[in-house]
């Protein structure tokens, strides 16, 4: 089984991966950490503290990575790009704004950093993009419960 979790910064994508990898006995994988390992950026943008990333270049790596692999968790923002032919399911995280803002706040980001990732939450892009890739979509909300909450929902729906 190969699971990806994405969704705007801030909205939990890493502890929902983490402890579903867990729960399942699926390998994690943190693609943040592949693109920087294998330097799958184009450039480090200073304004936003976050790197740039070709998505075709990403997921051309993607695909030869997950060759001969099974039984993966994969946790990105960006992982919803990847061709839903490689990928049982993807779960999307989402939460509400106020929540968000004080995540990414707490985060010490930028007003400008803040207001690119509400933006981005706001029109829904991750899921949009999901849906628009024909991916098996799992929409969680991650404003109030518990990790562990979070996990049952997604194990009841897989």
């Amino acid at each position: 089984m190969i699971i990806i979790v994405t969704g705007s910064v801030g909205t939990g994508k890493t502890s929902i991966a983490k402890t579903l990898s867990k729960k399942l006995k699926l390998q994690y994988v943190d693609v943040n950490k592949l693109i920087k390992e294998n330097k799958l950026y184009s450039n480090y943008n200073r304004k936003f503290k976050s790197y740039e990333v070709d998505v075709k270049i990403l997921n051309k790596f993607l695909v030869k990575f997950l060759k001969n692999k099974d039984n993966l968790v994969l946790d990105s923002h960006l992982s919803h790009y990847l061709p839903a032919k490689y990928v049982d399911y993807c779960i999307v995280c989402k939460c509400k704004l106020k929540e968000l803002r004080k995540r990414l706040e707490k985060r010490n980001y930028s007003e400008l950093k803040i207001k690119e990732n509400l933006d981005s939450e706001i029109f829904d892009v991750c899921l949009v993009d999901a849906l628009e890739n024909k991916h098996n979509v799992i929409i969680i909300d991650t404003t109030k419960k518990t990790v562990k909450k979070y996990v049952n929902e997604i194990l009841k729906k897989l």
